[in-house]
């Protein structure tokens, strides 16, 4: 597995280490009150709410470099 500064792989995709940090020190009590199951169920809403707002997204269609959409920081992925 590729060892990066700002993002690592929690087996679902690529997570900014700043912005979940960040999320998980700023929780919401309501969402620490009831399981993951009982809180997302199936996304039958107009705007589902996504466990993870630090997922990052690739930046070229090559799939070298990671970005986080909600800070911006961005970091090469590439084998070295």
């Amino acid at each position: 597995m590729i060892e990066l500064n700002n993002f690592y792989n929690d087996g679902f995709g690529w997570v900014c280490k700043a912005c979940d940090r960040e999320l998980n020190d700023a929780g919401d009590a309501v969402d620490a009150e009831h399981a993951r199951f009982f809180r997302e169920g199936e996304a039958e809403a107009k705007q589902p709410k996504l466990s993870n707002h630090a997922l990052a997204k690739w930046l070229d269609p090559a799939r070298t470099t990671l970005t986080c959409p909600r800070c911006g920081v961005t970091e090469p992925a590439e084998k070295q």
